[in-house]
């Protein structure tokens, strides 16, 4: 495979961060940006237009940033509540891995422990996967009926409001609650 061979399909396959500082000016010599957007994916073509005005692609780069991390971060709560955990994580990551290539490397790692988690779900014995979901269903109930118990003991209404009164006297730019 000559050089020319491997700066044209590094046109294809490659994003700007994955070459190094030769190799992207030499690509830039060597292949047109119209050709090369031609050449890329729907995604790529995307990711390309989004990034063509730095004022669009900076706004692009965060709004990725924030609703990527949102996600992650939602994954990583379900890991310790119900829900799938692994799965948001996962999602969150391949939204992050849109803009940020350590995103794309944890990605799939995460993609392996996915598998591991699937398979590791199919050798369980049936008795003990019932008895653990039993147990995340009475711990559901009993956090339920604590915070039903906690509303009635200390009538939730009163409580919002004081709270509420009690933000207001440490910071007060906080408005006061609509009909107050």
């Amino acid at each position: 495979m000559s050089s020319e061979d491997s700066t044209s399909d590094a046109a294809v396959v490659a994003r700007p961060g994955d070459l190094s500082p030769a190799q992207h000016s030499e690509r830039a010599e060597t292949v047109e940006p119209v050709e090369a957007v031609e050449r890329l994916s729907r995604r790529g073509r995307l990711h390309a237009r989004m990034h063509a005005n730095p004022a669009l692609a900076l706004a692009t780069k965060i709004g990725v940033t924030i609703v990527g991390t949102v996600v992650v971060l939602a994954g990583v709560v379900m890991m310790v509540t119900p829900g799938p955990g692994m799965v948001g994580i996962a999602v969150g990551l391949a939204i992050l891995s849109t803009e940020y290539h350590w995103a794309e490397r944890w990605l799939r790692a995460a993609r392996r422990k996915l598998v591991e988690a699937k398979e590791q779900a199919e050798q369980m014995d049936p008795v003990v996967r019932r008895r653990r979901i039993m147990l995340v269903g009475l711990v559901l109930v009993a956090v339920a009926a604590a915070g039903a118990w906690y509303v009635w003991t200390y009538d939730w209404p009163r409580l919002a409001v004081d709270s509420w009164a009690w933000l207001q006297g440490i910071a007060g730019w906080i408005p006061d609650l609509p009909g107050m």
